[in-house]
């Protein structure tokens, strides 16, 4: 089998960045059975620092010298401490990898990453909601016009095949409704609500964990969940929606109350973000909801995320999977990886047939 070279720049090294260099560390044989060769060769991040070598970065190295504390720009490298711009610019990549900070007001800064590596003809793969969200409309057709890839596969369920399965799978099925629970912080406070604990209190335990940030509004009111909706509709549905087209409420007015009528009455409550098209137009919502207890996606608990396509041939479908994680989310960049490299690979068959006319 013919092994293709993938040269990545990892703009941001958190938890995400390092998940995905432990996979590309551990599993790099089984990428190499698949045709991959995976290498980094560039990092830059403001706070661990930035190294680039144009002949690859060792995996381990960069993982042990960020978590024994030093800065990646210590480690010997022909360049050091270059910007993310620089790196994106100039170094001998394919793909970047965006995993920096970002907002859903903006997007910024990665979508200034992006949109400089889709202009010089690179792939791009994010995690990142915010720019996929407001302008992913933008992007793709940046990424046409310089012939590109832009993959996104991490931005909604982590490393739960969401938008691979949508895309590769269901779209002749003819989708006509998604819903899902979308955010794990909101449904472990709804699940600890469920057992007898206050908003308050499970929101203090979300924290506690890890699970929710210590401003937790775009987890709780909805914002999160809202983006993950734009993108799933825009994406899968086809639609050109805004995050100001979702009616948006999140869980903060939640009550103990409000959970224990639902439970009488055979039901539960869960924050679910739905999309649903007709011949009528698109509605988009995430709201806290009552459901059955017979529903596909009552039976998730805690942190876990799940969602259900609703299709004319095959009825619904549900996936549950984590929503979050260092390795799960690092694998999704490698998910997107291997689906470039299936385009390639197909781009080449392609242009062989065509020589063999001529």
């Amino acid at each position: 089998m013919k092994i293709t070279t993938h040269k990545l720049a990892l703009i941001g090294f958190g938890n995400v960045g390092q998940g995905l260099a432990t996979i590309i560390s551990s599993k790099s044989a089984e990428l190499e059975e698949l045709g991959l060769n995976v290498q980094i060769v560039a990092i830059s991040d403001p706070i661990k620092g930035s190294i680039y070598n144009p002949n690859g970065l060792n995996a381990d190295l960069l993982l042990e010298t960020v978590q024994s504390g030093n800065t990646l720009d210590t480690l010997p490298a022909p360049y050091t401490g270059w910007s993310a711009l620089r790196t994106i610019e100039d170094a001998d990549i394919d793909t970047v990898v965006e995993l920096a900070y970002t907002d859903l007001k903006t997007g910024e800064p990665a979508l200034t990453h992006m949109e400089t590596a889709l202009r010089r003809g690179l792939n791009v793969i994010t995690t990142n909601k915010g720019p996929v969200a407001l302008h992913y409309d933008r992007l793709m057709q940046l990424a046409k016009e310089n012939n590109a890839y832009i993959r996104v596969e991490g931005t909604v369920m982590s490393g739960t095949p969401t938008l691979l399965f949508g895309t590769e799978h269901l779209l002749a099925a003819g989708i006509t409704k998604i819903e899902g629970i979308l955010n794990g912080t909101t449904n472990y406070i709804i699940t600890r609500m469920m057992e007898g604990k206050s908003y308050s209190e499970a929101l203090c335990e979300a924290q506690e964990l890890g699970y929710a940030e210590a401003d937790p509004t775009g987890d709780v009111e909805g914002y999160d969940a809202a983006a993950k909706v734009v993108i799933l509709a825009n994406l899968l549905m086809k639609q050109s929606l805004k995050l100001q087209d979702v009616d948006r409420k999140g869980i903060s007015k939640l009550t103990p109350e409000d959970i224990m009528k639902a439970k009488e009455e055979n039901e539960c409550v869960k924050l679910i973000g739905r999309i649903e098209c007709s011949t009528k137009g698109c509605t988009a919502e995430v709201r806290p909801m009552r459901i059955p207890i017979s529903h596909p996606l009552a039976s998730i608990q805690g942190a876990t995320n799940a969602i259900t396509y609703t299709t004319d041939i095959l009825g619904e479908i549900t996936l549950i999977g984590p929503g979050a994680g260092r390795m799960e989310t690092g694998y999704a960049i490698i998910a997107d990886l291997m689906a470039i490299h299936k385009e390639y690979s197909r781009s080449a068959i392609g242009q062989f047939e065509e020589e063999v006319k001529i």
